[in-house]
């Protein structure tokens, strides 16, 4: 009896289950995309490329770990570091001393910015500039064996080369002064050996004569190779190499080569081999697992949670508005448990089939969200999408399981009744919500304003973490309490409705005020909508229209020397700051650092500045509020630090600062200066020669300059164009501004992305929602038919009815944002919250626009054929 009551039901009552079937659909979406980009983050790997023919690669950790306690506190936290890690050359020596090891290769890479001839020659393709030892890494075409001649120190001879290149013959390693290129680099830049060429490399710029060819490897690109005496200072960090490639002697097997290499750095490095070896190519992989196990976790959890709220949201809608249906069964003697057998199989005949209708497209979206991040430099290239079962399974299963909790819930009062009274009780709609209901919803509101008030006392990442989990809280206690909202917003904006005298306001009135049940299940995924875009939207607005304002009064240099996208070399500023008309030039080098706060490490941004400090304020204005940026000296023993940063890590002027630099080397500089205006120009300041060593690169990202009083603008930036450093522009101080912080941007496109993914989820369960809605009142719109009301006063009616539930929803939207985002505005920024005028104009219009269409359309084709009541 049970199987065929829940076919039957399926069979007709389509639109109910229809509306059920979406819901379930698109929770199966985002779940699975959620699962599987988790999924992918933590078993993310890149095939090597340029050592792929390398049997063991010897790296930096990509991550910082960070061990406090003791016994059974114990704990380690481990961080992405922000820049790439490197080891020290001198760890070669020792692993080619182990027995078994041919050679210990470094391999030191570093950007090359070239011109033909003097500095004001004609502009090259940007090089990697590579020690001549690095030329015995055999590449991934080459036919050859990595335990070969490269792996004997026998380099070989290049091809012979034609027309402009000309013929290399045997290559020799270059000396002092000459640089050694490929082939494809010196043919698309027609040069050939003998030529000159002018280097810009971090450490140093100078003339070379080309003194050989070799041939190209397509895992590097265009590479400069200059002598290993010469290419460590160039590198602009001395003494230390990307990687070291170990090559076995005749008979030695990878595993033996492996055990030896881990002997020989004793642990301070990590010692790879197979796949492990993209790891050393590629770096950046740690940190983009890292964003990816963050977006596929945190968010996913937030995401899966709202699928559920909203799954059991519409099964629940769906299972009240057969009520009459199943009181008509209590009264012709079916057991409650009967009934709830009923509802339970038709959640097993919808949810697997729409939860499965949801896995391709969730493996679509998560592919989709894949690529976007390696196009924004996230995640590496390489990384491919791992697609398992586990997340298809849980996509199912969370679907099913809200879908029979639902179900169960919303059947339980009503198969309760009893048989004599369980029509009469279907016929009249309860007004207020029970007393677990509302325990329920009172506890969550409680529990959303604590998570609040905790997120007052944080700042920085710590505060924005818990954003949606306070928007979760208030929407389920919302949720809980909706028949009571509703009743509230039919009263409130009822009143106009009624004083205005006009049919369909004074029909909507009156449906508003007696169907709070029906308009609570409308009014809550409108809250939703508004809730979660607004949070997601103004959170980063409010982030942003910050960062902007700092900036505004940060910098005041007159011209902006900007990089091509490799960046300037350390000489810029010093030739910049001799040119006439420039009274102050400042380098800008960006890095990244981790900072110890309390039991663990959080990222945050660092800028090294060159020349005197005491001359920053002409050129950036930090709103100094303690200390003074003067004091900062080299060697890395002082820092300045923003006022955010500075009460999150709870330090003052005196104090010292627990780092971790680009590359993981731990400094603890003294804190010399507080200032105000670090978003968008760095939360850390440290001179230049502290900063550069340890960057991922040491070519600086601007040069400021301060006109002399008097000079010319116009012929400042004609001589500052005439540096003759490739790829540099010269803008005024909106050039500045204009550059985004890279973390900042990648913060905003996530924001946008997760407030496109909940609230386009929302938005289609609210459309569905109040579509089901509208279709359940066939039989109200046919006797409002037949008592005389005409088709336009009938559609005016549900017209405003939906503006009143899109203002409703709009009106509590907003308060649960706004209770969200004072905490979190005032921990990021230290301000109040912004609300950009187009994000809240959009999410206005589109929630109204979202009601009526919802609304208005299935209206139309009740009120086309009215039935008998």
């Amino acid at each position: 009896m049970t199987n065929g009551l829940a076919r039957a039901s399926v069979r007709f009552r389509p639109a109910s289950f229809a509306g059920t079937f979406v819901a379930l659909l698109f929770a199966a979406v985002v779940v699975t995309a959620c699962g599987v980009l988790l999924q992918t983050g933590l078993t993310a790997h890149v095939p090597p490329v340029r050592y792929a023919r390398v049997p063991v690669v010897v790296a930096a950790d990509p991550q910082a770990h960070l061990t406090t306690g003791h016994g059974d506190d114990r704990d380690t936290d481990s961080e992405a570091l922000p820049d790439q890690p490197r080891l020290a050359t001198g760890l070669a020596a020792r692993i080619a001393a182990r027995p078994g090891v041919a050679a210990a290769v470094p391999d030191i890479a570093f950007p090359l910015g070239a011109t033909r001839g003097g500095a004001g020659g004609a502009e090259l393709p940007r090089l990697t500039g590579r020690n001549w030892s690095a030329h015995l890494i055999p590449p991934a075409s080459d036919p050859g064996s990595a335990s070969g001649g490269a792996a004997n120190g026998s380099t070989g001879a290049t091809a012979g080369t034609s027309g402009t290149t000309g013929t290399s013959g045997a290559v020799r390693a270059p000396g002092a002064g000459e640089v050694v290129l490929d082939a494809g680099a010196a043919r698309a830049a027609h040069l050939s050996v003998g030529d000159t060429l002018t280097l810009f490399a971090p450490g140093r710029t100078a003339a070379y004569r080309i003194s050989g060819l070799v041939p190209a490897d397509a895992s590097t690109g265009p590479t400069a190779y200059l002598a290993d005496s010469a290419a460590d200072p160039l590198s602009g960090h001395p003494g230390r190499a990307d990687a070291i490639a170990v090559f076995p002697k005749p008979g030695t097997g990878t595993a033996a080569l492996a055990d030896q290499a881990r002997l020989a750095v004793g642990g301070r490095a990590k010692v790879r081999t197979g796949d492990g070896r993209g790891a050393a190519e590629q770096p950046g992989l740690a940190e983009g697992k890292e964003v990816m196990t963050a977006i596929g976790g945190s968010f996913g959890g937030i995401a899966t949670a709202t699928a559920v709220f909203v799954v059991m949201g519409t099964v629940a809608l769906a299972v009240g508005q057969r009520g009459r249906e199943i009181a008509l069964l209590r009264a012709i003697g079916a057991t409650p448990r009967q009934i709830r057998r009923t509802v339970a199989t038709e959640a097993l005949l919808v949810a697997p089939v729409a939860g499965a209708a949801g896995i391709l497209p969730g493996v679509g979206l998560a592919r989709w969200w894949l690529r976007q991040l390696v196009h924004r430099g996230a995640v590496p290239r390489g990384v491919t999408l791992d697609v398992g079962w586990i997340p298809m399974a849980a996509a199912i299963g969370a679907g099913l399981l809200g879908s029979l909790v639902a179900g169960h819930l919303a059947a339980r009062r009503p198969s309760r009744a009893r048989p004599s009274r369980a029509l009469g009780e279907a016929a009249v709609e309860r007004r207020r919500p029970g007393v677990v209901r509302t325990v329920l919803g009172v506890a969550a509101v409680v529990g959303g304003c604590v998570v609040a008030g905790v997120a007052s006392h944080q700042t920085g990442d710590d505060a924005a973490s818990v954003a949606l989990g306070i928007v979760f809280c208030l929407m389920a206690g919302v949720a809980f309490l909706g028949p009571v909202v509703a009743w509230l917003a039919a009263a409130v904006l009822g009143m106009p409705l009624r004083a205005s005298g006009s049919v369909p306001g004074m029909l909507a009135a009156a449906n508003t005020r007696t169907a709070a049940r029906r308009l609570a299940a409308a009014i809550t995924p409108i809250a939703l909508v508004t809730a979660f875009c607004g949070t997601l939207l103004c959170m980063q607005g409010s982030l942003t229209h910050a960062s902007s304002r700092q900036l505004r009064q940060a910098v005041v240099a007159d011209q902006v020397v900007g990089s091509g996208g490799a960046g300037l070399p350390a000489s810029a500023a010093g030739r910049a700051a001799a040119l006439p008309g420039v009274d102050t030039a400042v380098g800008v080098l960006r890095s990244g650092a981790l900072v110890r706060e309390g039991g663990g490490l959080d990222s945050a941004s660092l800028v090294g500045v060159s020349g005197d400090p005491a001359a920053l304020p002409k050129v950036l204005q930090l709103g100094v509020e303690e200390g003074s940026l003067a004091d900062l000296t080299g060697g890395g023993r002082t820092v300045a630090v923003d006022t955010l940063l500075a009460g999150t890590a709870h330090v003052k002027v005196g104090g010292r600062l627990s780092l971790r630099l680009g590359d993981g080397t731990a400094v603890r500089p003294t804190v010399v200066a507080i200032y105000a205006r670090g978003l968008g120009v760095g939360q850390l300041l440290m001179p230049r020669s502290a900063v550069a060593p340890y960057a991922a690169t040491a070519n600086d990202a601007q040069v400021l300059v301060r006109d002399a009083p008097g000079a010319d603008p116009a012929a400042v930036r004609r001589e500052l164009a005439g540096l003759g450093v490739p790829g540099s522009t010269v803008t005024d101080r909106a050039g500045y501004r204009a550059q985004a912080d890279r973390d900042l941007e990648l913060n905003a496109w996530s924001n946008q992305v997760m407030a496109a993914v909940l609230g386009g989820f929302a938005a289609v369960a609210a459309a569905n929602t109040l579509v089901m809605t509208v279709l359940d009142r066939r039989r109200e719109v046919a006797l409002l038919r037949l008592a005389g009301t005409t088709r336009r006063q009938v559609l005016g009616m549900m017209r405003w009815e939906a503006l009143v539930v899109a203002v409703a929803g709009l009106a509590v939207g907003a308060v649960i944002a706004w209770v969200t985002l004072v905490p979190i505005a005032r921990g990021l920024t230290g301000a109040s919250p912004y609300v950009p005028p187009l994000t809240g104009a959009g999410i206005a219009g589109g929630a109204v626009a979202l009601a009526l269409a919802a609304t208005l359309l299935p209206a139309r084709l009740l009120v086309r054929r009215p039935a008998a009541p």
